[in-house]
């Protein structure tokens, strides 16, 4: 009997990716989210008889930056298709897309496992379209509300290689592409707004198999956890029916959360069925270079370029320079952090990958609201570095400077924190806690080092937690190694 490890997933994801511009692909009706429903959309997102469309120029350029991101062709022609299709919310009965010409072509994207494996995932291409409507059933009873606000809002659909092989790897893929298309500021990457969502192609084949297996789609998908739990449920799904000697169906599925399944959606469609024609109402898309060239003058460093440089930089591991470079202002916050502190570039990693990215989960703030700046972090961490206090006191510092708005400075001085680094008066105290426990002493130095940690902390309780730790570290092992 066959096991699921005589069993290879071959994995492809189409993003979609919306693009940061403040009018419509097509139109000059605005993107902004949450506005009330249908205020957001023109004559020509409905459709109406005699109006044409005129392509944003923006749109292009967000699309160029992304191209050259990731080292692919940018084609100096592109053409817009007509993609044919009846839903409720695509109000004139067709998809202005790109087809058989696109825009971006042949890239690939740089990503990095947990383990340290560096793979390079392929990108067949990154075409420009517009998005369609909403259908709104929750607030109907027995009637379906159309929001037309979101159509014709400018998307970039990336497309994979089919080169993933695991939900892990397609999960890193998408926390890399995400960065970087927030990296290029052609996206903010919002999730919740469905700003940057994700289809996932699935197929399993037998290991050795050079045959594709026959694949499912399943449909936005808006969040990386729930995009693994898609792909092991539908990778698990697709061996059970197959060894069972059923045949998986080129379908649409839906991925519900709450049951952690995904679900039949509809048969999948070929191209066939939508009918591709070029667009009549738009000329082929010609892009310079010049233009290209003017566009890759204002190209930020890229998050796989600053992961290697903060590696070279501040001497960090491969682990903390990809955590640190995974969003562009956690990097800079982070090299604020550096610039203003006289502690090691390794303090401030642990400290911005540590407590404050876990007191911004804790109270679900993003980075830009934090209560403690960059700045206030540096001066923090200096206070360590000098060791006007212990880092076990700074975590109490740090709290009262989330909770108060207050410098670590002033929190020191008012509460009375300075560390003890006075060697005679640390002496003392421990040789009166060595007199005054004479049997663990006696124990330690008949080879229980574990009573080491016992001493320590009856010299913190007796100092308050003020004492220098290295310094008691020092003058502990001196007094205990003397007979």
């Amino acid at each position: 009997m066959s096991t699921n490890n005589d069993w290879e997933a071959v994995i492809g994801l189409e993003v979609h990716v919306q693009l940061a511009t403040k009018a419509k692909i097509f139109s000059g009706a605005s993107t902004q989210y949450g506005a009330e429903p249908n205020r957001q959309a023109c004559a020509v997102d409905l459709g109406f008889p005699g109006v044409l469309p005129v392509l944003n120029r923006e749109v292009v350029t967000m699309a160029i930056r992304l191209g050259l991101g990731i080292n692919a062709q940018i084609a100096p022609r592109s053409i817009f298709a007509r993609k044919n299709y009846f839903y409720p919310d695509l109000p004139k009965g067709y998809q202005i897309t790109q087809f058989e010409l696109p825009i971006v072509q042949q890239g690939h994207l740089p990503i990095v496992m947990d383990d340290g494996r560096e793979l390079s995932i392929g990108i067949t291409r990154a075409h420009l379209e517009e998005d369609a409507g909403k259908s709104l059933h929750e607030a109907f009873h027995q009637m379906t509300g159309i929001d037309l606000n979101r159509a014709g809002v400018p998307l970039l659909e990336i497309v994979s290689e089919p080169e993933l092989r695991s939900s892990a790897e397609a999960v890193a893929y998408l926390k890399t592409l995400h960065a970087l298309v927030c990296y290029l500021e052609i996206c903010d990457g919002n999730l919740q707004e469905g700003s940057f969502r994700c289809d996932a192609n699935v197929s399993v084949r037998k290991k050795g198999d050079p045959k594709l297996g026959t694949r499912t789609e399943t449909k936005n998908v808006n969040s990386f956890r729930f995009v693994e739990r898609a792909i092991d449920y539908e990778i698990a799904r697709q061996i059970q029916v197959l060894e069972s000697g059923g045949k998986i169906i080129q379908e649409t599925r839906l991925y519900d959360a709450e049951k952690n399944e995904t679900r039949s959606m509809r048969s999948k469609e070929n191209a066939n069925d939508y009918r591709y024609f070029p667009d009549p109402d738009l000329l082929p898309l010609e892009v310079s270079p010049e233009w290209i060239a003017e566009v890759a003058k204002d190209l930020p460093e890229l998050p796989w370029q600053k992961r290697q440089r903060f590696e070279k930089e501040y001497a960090l591991s491969a682990y903390d320079a990809n955590v640190l470079s995974s969003q562009k202002t956690l990097g800079h916050y982070f090299e604020e952090t550096v610039k203003a502190s006289q502690a090691s570039a390794k303090l401030c990693a642990n400290w911005v990958m540590g407590d404050l990215l876990a007191a911004l989960n804790k109270n679900n703030l993003a980075l830009d609201n934090s209560p403690i700046s960059a700045k206030s972090l540096g001066e923090l961490l200096t206070q360590i570095a000098n060791e006007t206090i212990s880092g076990k006191i700074a975590k109490t510092v740090f709290e009262l400077m989330w909770t108060s708005k207050t410098s670590a400075k002033e929190i020191i001085d008012r509460e009375g924190l300075v560390q003890n680094n006075d060697t005679g008066a640390l002496e003392k105290i421990i040789d009166s806690i060595l007199s005054d426990n004479p049997k663990q002493l006696a124990e330690y130095r008949e080879g229980k080092d574990r009573l080491f940690g016992y001493f320590v902390g009856e010299v913190m309780k007796q100092t308050r937690g003020k004492a220098n730790p290295n310094q008691v570290n020092t003058i502990l092992k001196e007094k205990l190694s003397a007979e």
